[in-house]
């Protein structure tokens, strides 16, 4: 079983992640954000990696800091992972029902990073997670892991149901994308 481990400190956060990527969807999500770790926990239990991550920060200023340098981690490991990116699938996308909410995701496990986020949430004052806070996670996402990802809202009326179905699909599409299926890179170059 590859396991990975990063450690990450800043003087907004510090952060730990251990991931094993041949697990069941196990986690364990030490974080004080609670819906980001609700999120965290559907993306481990639907990617298939087994997910042990702790993070400390300054919450008290905001949740910026410690949602996006929890995407860089998150984005480091995925790096790890694919290395010179033989063997694996490389691409994967789905349209992901979350009750009202219907969410694309695609993917390319590139090597060029790329997000194109276009999903707009609605205005809650009620709501203690800032959810255009999903878009710098996945920004830190993506420039880290050297994916290029496409994520765009069909249709959707809770913020919470829309986030969901964006975890889920990111999550389905990894699994799917990572898959190993041949012996050298999936390229016509040779290399990606």
């Amino acid at each position: 079983m590859k396991r990975i481990f990063i450690k990450r400190k800043t003087k907004e956060t510090e952060i730990e992640i251990k991931l094993s990527v041949d697990g069941k969807g196990k986690y364990r999500i030490d974080i004080p954000v609670p819906f980001l770790r609700h999120m965290l926990e559907l993306f481990s239990f639907h990617s298939g990696l087994d997910i042990k991550l702790k993070a400390k920060g300054d919450i008290d200023v905001d949740y910026h800091h410690i949602t996006e340098d929890i995407g860089i981690v998150l984005g480091k490991v995925i790096n790890k992972i694919v290395k010179e990116r033989r063997g694996i699938k490389r691409f994967s996308s789905i349209f992901l029902p979350m009750d009202e909410a219907l969410i694309l995701v695609a993917l390319d496990v590139s090597g060029r990073s790329y997000l194109n986020f276009d999903v707009k949430f609605l205005k809650n004052k009620s709501e203690s997670f800032d959810f255009n806070l999903i878009e710098d996670f996945f920004n830190a996402v993506v420039n880290e892991a050297r994916i290029t990802l496409h994520i765009r809202k069909e249709r959707g009326r809770s913020n919470h149901h829309i986030a969901e179905a964006i975890f889920k699909g990111f999550a389905v599409c990894i699994k799917d994308a990572l898959k190993i299926e041949r012996k050298g890179v999936s390229s016509t170059k040779g290399k990606l």
